[in-house]
């Protein structure tokens, strides 16, 4: 049996199907009216967990393939949430484990896990947003299953939620002959995230959650969406602190970069117009998205509509003064593409990448960057490695914090530096994940268990900032019992957490050199295509 075909059983064995309720034989201890429906979820180790809750009126398939999210609507009846709802279609992958789970275009659905408690104080809320490019990914990834999370903090509700991904999620349509009905079709998946922040802004007080204390964290593209989500007018009303993992506004397109990569997709697929797409199984449209890029391309919109033209300038403009944000990115963020593709198919990919990076440049940038790489140490992939983390990653991380400082905001920022034992991932993208939500088991990336007393602090400087705003911990708190004291960034000192598995400490961002500031730093204008 071939990896894939492990992995797929393994995930397939999760597969339910949550079915209405009509005898009234359920567990009301686990039932939970919502404007949508009562839904009954299951009891394991001290956590119910609600899974497969729709958070939308009408599934996008069919006449609704390509269309905004559609509201709920009142529903009095019953209904199981037992298991995962089908994921968004896809590509699958052994390195993404939850996009082998049944996949449908009928996907959008959350999940809550709420403690088996007595409690009547309104608990603070964080909602999971996963990562994948844009691409792939979904909630039923195992690592970051709620349950051991809320287990061991208890006085958190946790929410993740799924969205529209590649060429469902991010491909414009509205420059077509017969695309002006599909207006929103170039951002659906973050109108999709908005959805369900409403559906839980109505009902997570239902869980125990309160709606006035919610913090939205995401990874990779979920970083990038909660990065973004606060660009998104009144949006505020639904979320009040961030936390953005290896992702923030660069990881967008212009209008035009989104109509070169529609025409690829329609050219691929031999279409000219919507309804020619309208008439495809949904698996040619994922395929020809992957054969026609060399990077992500169906990501986010800048549009001008839903999402502002230039991003940071929002930011500096004091778009996201009244949202608290922490952010951060890993030493090796694109390693862990080292380690999954293996050096040899690594190495031209990248390749491809930089030179279409550098055809964007200047004369006198393309030197800046080519003196940066020459100084670099390594072998072709490391440098072309650290070449796209600069990009990709770190010096978006540092224009994102920058932005926000000057727009009279408040932001937090970290530096994660624990390596994986499996080899080439070193520090790299996603390392972090399998810790914080508690999965030690789940080493497909850090090919270990971390040390539990670090990890267990991670959590709870994420859980305490989704609290109170501020990832600081008193001793009392502290997992090792020693205070950890996290300063704001400002433009002053510019100071960091230094995530090192034995020793969590305060750094200047000068000193980490998270980012070379007079040759890679200027590309943050360029976003990532």
């Amino acid at each position: 049996m071939s990896e894939l075909d492990e992995a797929k059983k393994q995930i397939e064995a999760l597969y339910g199907e949550n079915h209405k309720i009509t005898d009234g034989n359920y567990d009301k201890s686990c039932a939970v009216k919502c404007v949508n429906g009562t839904f009954v979820g299951r009891r394991a180790d001290g956590v119910v967990a609600f899974k497969g809750i729709p958070f939308v009126g009408k599934q996008p398939s069919g006449e609704l393939r390509w269309k905004a999210p559609v509201d709920v609507v009142p529903d009095d009846g019953v209904y199981e949430a037992y298991y995962f709802g089908k994921v968004p279609r896809q590509a699958a992958s052994p390195g993404q484990m939850g996009s082998l789970y049944p996949q449908s275009e009928e996907c959008l659905h959350l999940n809550v896990w709420k403690a088996d408690d007595a409690s009547t104080e309104k608990k603070p809320v964080m909602v999971w947003i996963h990562g994948g490019a844009y691409e792939v990914g979904s909630t039923a990834e195992p690592r970051e299953e709620g349950t051991n999370f809320v287990r061991e903090n208890p006085d958190i509700i946790l929410v993740s939620i799924e969205y529209r991904l590649n060429a469902f999620g991010f491909l414009r349509l509205s420059h077509l002959p017969d695309g002006a009905d599909y207006p929103d079709a170039q951002n659906l998946g973050l109108m999709d995230q908005i959805a369900a922040l409403k559906w839980i802004h109505e009902n997570i007080a239902a869980f125990g959650g309160d709606p006035g204390n919610v913090t939205i964290f995401g990874q990779s593209a979920g970083g990038g969406s909660v990065s973004l989500l606060p660009l998104v007018e009144g949006s505020h009303e639904y979320f009040q602190k961030v936390i953005a993992q290896s992702g923030s506004p660069a990881l967008t397109r212009s209008t035009e970069q989104s109509i070169e990569c529609a025409n690829k997709i329609m050219k691929e697929l031999g279409c000219t117009t919507v309804a020619d797409l309208m008439k495809l199984d949904p698996g040619k449209i994922v395929e020809a998205a992957a054969n026609v890029v060399t990077m992500p391309l169906t990501t986010p919109e800048r549009d001008g509509k839903f999402l502002p033209k230039e991003p940071y300038a929002a930011y500096e403009s004091g778009a996201v003064k009244d949202i608290v944000i922490m952010q951060g990115c890993t030493k090796d963020e694109c390693d862990y593409f080292v380690g999954g593709a293996g050096t040899e198919a690594f190495t031209p990919w990248a390749e491809r990448c930089k030179a279409e990076k550098l055809a964007q440049l200047t004369d006198e940038e393309k030197a800046l960057v080519e003196s940066y790489l020459a100084d670099m140490q390594g072998t072709d992939y490391e440098i072309l490695s650290n070449f796209l983390d600069q990009f990709w990653f770190k010096a978006p991380l540092i224009r994102t914090a920058e932005s926000q400082v000057k727009g009279n905001g408040k932001t937090y920022i970290y530096y994660f530096r624990v390596e994986s034992s499996v080899p080439l991932i070193k520090s790299g993208h996603a390392i972090e994940l399998s810790e914080l939500f508690n999965h030690p088991e789940e080493t497909l990336i850090t090919g270990r268990q971390l040390d539990a007393t670090f990890s267990k602090t991670v959590r709870k400087m994420w859980v305490q900032f989704a609290k109170c705003g501020n990832p600081s911990l008193p001793a009392h708190i502290s997992p090792d019992g020693k205070a950890k004291e996290w300063p704001l960034y400002d433009l002053e000192d510019k100071q960091v957490m230094v995530f090192d598995e034995f020793d969590i400490h305060v750094e200047k961002e000068s000193s980490v050199d998270i980012v070379d500031w007079d040759r890679t730093y200027f590309l943050t204008n360029y976003y990532v295509h």
